[in-house]
């Protein structure tokens, strides 16, 4: 029977029976936690697809591999994304996995994977379910194993979270970092699951001890923030200390010997907008940093502090965030003063300041302010002069293009620097992942060393991955004098008819890279940035005209600076 349903599947696929050789793109992720505790190994899953491809005569174009990344969104895999620009230029003929859920556990992740191959002609293969998508039974068989790899992904989700809100309730950790205590490994009546605790680290107590009685003393979020970098302080991750990490350590109950848990329903759908009004608080099993005594007076001043700050509407200044700390390079935000008229009135002052000075302290950064009202002036006046002067865009084009023509060997040089990065990143890993297999460090140390890894790797692959297109393409595409003086006309048009000044701040972020300040305060430089997004955004009709579009292919970014 198993053999007359995969003679079936092969007749119906047209892919089988084809002449002539067919480029295949091979597909393989993992995820840490699935290599580590059930056997899953990239290497395999490529080594049966390549020899599937033997089999069946299709010639390798590429592997796509995504290591230790979740399954969960496609956007955060940088080889998934990189198939899917490649199968837009029609780059191969059939994508192989070695199991559908490999490609995602989403099913609505799934369909729209498959219709955008399949506008583009390319057929979609699984090694181990042996169906493929053409055919109207094939079709019929893929939804089906979709709907059932989403039901098993939502149904092992939900059994983890009863689980962790069960050692919840039982007084357990259920794992991550947290300043003040390390989480080591404990013995288990389970061989195959290994339990953790939490143990006092006194170095970083003495931090938690500190802030707490900085609180109590009177000092704000900002003081205790201030004070502790200028003493030499650091965070769980070697970091200066912020307002909102001063303030959530004074909110975590976690150190008055508490475990808190699900405070947050839906996490990964509604993030901070479904607040839980009743999670998990129980006393744990840890020993306390604080004495109740000074946890009750740190909640007690929290809430009579508690208020609603005046709101301070960013839309109305929309150059936060683009614009660039002169020493830092931090964002810069809204800062406002008040000065005292000589008739005794008073004047509200509003600036452009440091984000990481206000948010940090003297400690880390200045403010180095600049007046709102000249840093908006100034570059909307810029970008108006680029829109109506055609001289000055010619000249830009020109510069432009001429620097491009030798722009392939420092990208050479960053694009090896970078691979031996991530190289580096994934000896890293393999090593935290022996660790755990020889039972050294915990599954949470697992998980919270890796996460700080897999972090920097997507920082780096997104780095990496526009320049691999240019070097693909054969070095930075040039520009025209049509595609800058279209976009910069109608930004300027679109500018001036928005309705509100949260959409105006939208069209200028989306037009403008960063801003950089002098020494003197005064802004240097305007770094506009021309991509497919913006050039469809700013095309005529609202980017029903294609043309202008299509000249304009690569993904990444040139750079135009005023």
């Amino acid at each position: 029977m198993q053999n007359h349903a995969m003679n079936l599947f092969d007749q119906l696929d047209p892919m089988s029976q084809a002449g002539t050789q067919k480029r295949a793109a091979i597909y393989a992720r993992v995820s840490t936690t699935e290599q580590a505790e059930e056997g899953y190994s990239i290497d395999e899953q490529v080594r049966v697809l390549r020899e599937m491809c033997e089999r069946e005569g299709y010639i390798v174009y590429k592997e796509y591999v995504d290591r230790g990344i979740s399954g969960k969104d496609i956007k955060g895999r940088p080889a998934l994304q990189q198939l899917l620009y490649d199968a837009q230029h029609k780059s191969f003929d059939v994508v192989l996995v070695w199991k559908m859920n490999r490609l995602s556990r989403k099913l609505n992740d799934l369909m729209s994977i498959i219709e955008k191959l399949k506008t583009k002609n390319i057929a979609f293969r699984s090694y181990t379910e042996r169906y493929e998508t053409e055919s109207p039974s094939g079709k019929l068989l893929f939804h089906m194993m979709g709907a059932i790899a989403e039901f098993e992904r939502d149904n092992i989700s939900q059994n983890v979270k009863m689980g962790m809100i069960a050692r919840a309730k039982e007084g357990s950790w259920n794992g991550g970092q947290v300043l003040g205590y390390d989480v080591v490994s404990v013995p288990s009546d389970n061989r195959k699951r290994k339990t953790s605790k939490l143990v006092i680290n006194e170095k970083e107590a003495q931090t938690v001890r500190k802030i707490f009685n900085l609180y109590i003393q009177g000092n704000g979020y900002k003081s205790i923030a201030n004070r502790l970098n200028k003493e030499g302080y650091r965070t769980k991750k070697n970091k200066a200390f912020s307002i909102n990490g001063v303030k959530t350590i004074l909110s975590n109950p976690i150190y008055a010997g508490y475990i808190r848990y699900n405070v947050r329903r839906d996490w990964n759908e509604k993030r901070r907008n479904n607040i839980n009004p009743n999670p998990v608080i129980v006393k744990g099993q840890h020993e306390p940093i604080i004495t109740e005594e000074i946890w009750e007076k740190a909640k007690n001043i929290m809430k009579n502090r508690s208020g609603k700050p005046n709101r301070i509407y960013s839309g109305e200044f929309p150059l936060t965030g683009i614009l660039k700390c002169p020493v830092c390079g931090a964002g810069m935000v809204l800062g406002r003063t008040t000065n005292r008229n000589k008739d005794g009135t008073k004047r509200v002052l509003e600036y452009y300041v440091c984000g990481a000075w206000k948010n940090k302290g003297t400690a880390v950064c200045h403010s180095n302010s600049v007046r709102t009202d000249y840093a908006d002036k100034y570059v909307l006046q810029k970008l108006a002069e680029l829109a109506n002067n055609d001289v000055l865009i010619q000249r830009i084009v020109e510069n432009i293009n001429r620097k491009n023509k030798d722009g392939l060997t420092p990208l050479q040089q960053e694009y090896e620097t970078l691979k031996k990065s991530l190289s580096t990143i994934q000896t890293k890993k393999d090593k935290v992942l022996g660790l755990y297999e020889d039972g050294v460090i915990s599954k949470d140390d697992l998980v919270s060393r890796l996460s700080s890894l897999n972090h920097e790797k997507e920082q780096l692959e997104e780095r990496l991955t526009p320049i691999e297109k240019q070097m693909v393409q054969g070095g930075i595409t040039n520009i025209n004098f049509r595609v800058v003086k279209q976009v910069m006309q109608n930004f300027m048009t679109a500018y001036k008819e928005a309705l509100t000044q949260e959409q105006r701040k939208q069209l200028l972020h989306l037009l403008i890279h960063q801003i950089t300040i002098s020494k003197n305060r005064k802004i240097d430089s305007i770094q506009i940035q021309l991509n497919k997004e913006v050039v469809k955004h700013f095309s005529i009709n609202g980017g029903e005209n294609s043309s202008i579009v299509d000249e304009f292919s690569p993904p990444f970014s040139i750079f135009i600076n005023l």
